[in-house]
């Protein structure tokens, strides 16, 4: 396990958790070679260490770890980091599997075997669309929930909302249109990827987080804005 050089200062930092010596060594290869500064970790109890000394932008997470599951590293870290970008690697296919990694905190995911090409789009994708969305715009009001994209604050009622990377993005999708019907494949396609190729269960399974944690947060005096389902098409946010 290696710190980041003085050299790497400036790329996107990324932790790779794998056990297999040949796919950590071919990630480690490949993201140094696109621009980014990884660094490989073989264990789960390895990764958290290296977490918690130093700050990453992405973790590149398998599930298969020898000393630990996988989404116990997923959940720890999406507890301690809520804006880092977590892409699970994993070889199961199984929806439930899929959904049981997104519902840990994952923000994407890819089945093995993937190619270092299709990693490296997702992570551009996922990384260009961060930067964009920080980009200079007004908060939005809706009932009490304010929602300020600049700074990915979320407030209800004046109290900050702890809300998941991807659940934010899906809500400043919503709240951009707010009171439109927005399609599942234009959500899809603007808060992970045009190219998406997955399942659209992650589509599902951010929404029903999302609306936990609003719901959590509005408790019983705070006004929050309902998002509607539209069944056969997508969600409109309820202005």
């Amino acid at each position: 396990m290696r710190t980041p050089a003085t050299a790497d200062l400036g790329r996107p930092r990324v932790l790779v958790v794998e056990d297999d010596d040949t796919i950590g060594r071919h990630l480690e290869t490949g993201l140094r070679g696109n621009d980014y500064a990884p660094v490989w970790s073989r264990t789960g109890s390895a990764a958290l260490a290296e977490a918690a000394r130093t700050p990453y932008d992405v973790l590149l997470l398998d599930l298969g770890l020898p000393d630990m599951d996988g989404l116990d590293v997923a959940r720890t870290l999406r507890a301690g980091h809520p804006d880092l970008l977590i892409v699970v690697l994993t070889a199961r296919t199984d929806d439930i599997d899929v959904i049981a990694g997104l519902d840990a905190g994952a923000d994407d995911y890819l089945v093995k075997p993937f190619s270092l090409s299709v990693l490296l789009a997702r992570l551009r994708a996922h990384l260009r669309r961060r930067v964009v969305a920080a980009q200079s715009q007004e908060p939005v009001r809706l009932a009490d929930l304010v929602l300020d994209v600049s700074a990915r604050r979320c407030t209800l009622h004046g109290q900050d909302v702890v809300l998941r990377p991807k659940e934010f993005d899906l809500l400043a999708v919503l709240a951009r249109h707010a009171g439109e019907a927005v399609s599942r494949e234009t959500l899809m396609a603007e808060v992970w990827d045009e190219n998406w190729f997955g399942s659209t269960k992650t589509l599902d399974v951010t929404m029903a987080g999302l609306r936990r944690r609003l719901t959590e947060a509005a408790g019983v005096s705070a006004r929050l804005p309902r998002i509607t389902t539209l069944r056969g098409h997508g969600y409109r946010l309820e202005p």
